[in-house]
């Protein structure tokens, strides 16, 4: 009980515009699953610290997070990948009426696994990880790479829902969160934290080499 008052606390704490409310609003119509405001807050306060130019984003939904990061970096270049068409037809609707400029937001539609390993190396101040968590090791690989040296990796919905914290909990989504973290923990390349606003959200800055 006291749990759930805390994260509804927080989450009415991370007040969303009704730009953000209608990019939500499409996402619950198609079954999308987005970030909770109290982790939207903290995309913002991500990219606001980092003072980010550039952001990347894997798993673009409705535009809910893509808002979000911009938010704390307003003058960022976006690129956001998704695989369906549709959620970037919603996705550019929410952009444009937030009154980003289309050169300022790139979106991508098709396979991230197909368009990572294509992108250059150190080109970006935050990537935001959320997309499909059979994917999320490979993502998040691919985004160490893809982030500059003492840029963040974020991992949205890193504890699963409290799934992640259960020892009851099996199969291989959980197995491979938890191997991830496990494996990222123990680097000497990266710092860590997880935030346990909502479902969680994984913190990951990219160290440089001793």
């Amino acid at each position: 009980m006291e749990t759930a008052l805390t994260s509804k606390y927080i989450d009415e704490l991370a007040i969303e515009d009704a730009i953000v409310a209608g990019a939500r609003d499409a996402a619950d119509e198609l079954g999308v699953t987005t970030v909770a405001p109290s982790v939207g807050a903290l995309l913002a306060l991500t990219t606001a610290t980092l003072g980010a130019s550039a952001i990347l984003e894997i798993g673009t939904g409705t535009g809910v997070s893509g808002l979000w990061l911009l938010k704390g970096a307003p003058a960022a270049t976006l690129t956001s990948i998704d695989t369906e068409l549709d959620h970037h037809q919603h996705a550019r609707a929410a952009f444009t009426r937030a009154g980003y400029a289309q050169a300022k937001v790139r979106l991508i539609t098709g396979s991230a696994n197909e368009i990572l390993p294509r992108m250059n190396e150190g080109s970006y101040d935050v990537v935001l990880v959320d997309a499909d968590p059979a994917d999320r090791i490979e993502h998040v690989e691919h985004a160490l790479r893809l982030v500059r040296v003492g840029g963040t990796v974020l991992v949205a919905h890193a504890l699963l829902g409290g799934r992640v914290a259960d020892p009851a909990q099996r199969g291989d989504v959980v197995a491979d969160a938890r191997a991830l973290l496990k494996e990222l923990s123990a680097s000497d390349a990266v710092a860590i934290a997880v935030s346990p606003a909502s479902d969680g959200l994984l913190h990951v800055t990219r160290l440089p080499e001793p």
